[in-house]
C-alpha cells in the first residue's frame, strides 16, 4: 500500500524538465560509471534521461 504524500514529498507537477545540456552531462556521468551498455541504458531510462530521438 502506498503511503500518503506529505508536505515534503515532490509531486510530478513540481518537477521541471531538464535543460538539454544538463541531460547530456548527466548521460555522460552515467555512461562513465556504468558496467556495460545494457546497464547504461537501464540507468538512463530509470533516470528519465535516455537517448533523445533525433528529429
Amino acid at each position: 500500500m502506498a503511503a500518503e504524500p506529505t508536505a515534503k514529498d515532490i509531486v510530478d507537477e513540481d518537477l521541471e524538465p531538464l535543460a538539454d545540456e544538463t541531460a547530456r552531462q548527466a548521460q555522460r556521468v552515467v555512461a562513465a560509471y556504468a558496467e556495460d551498455a545494457d546497464e547504461c541504458r537501464m540507468l538512463l531510462s530509470m533516470l528519465g534521461i535516455g537517448p533523445f530521438e533525433k528529429n
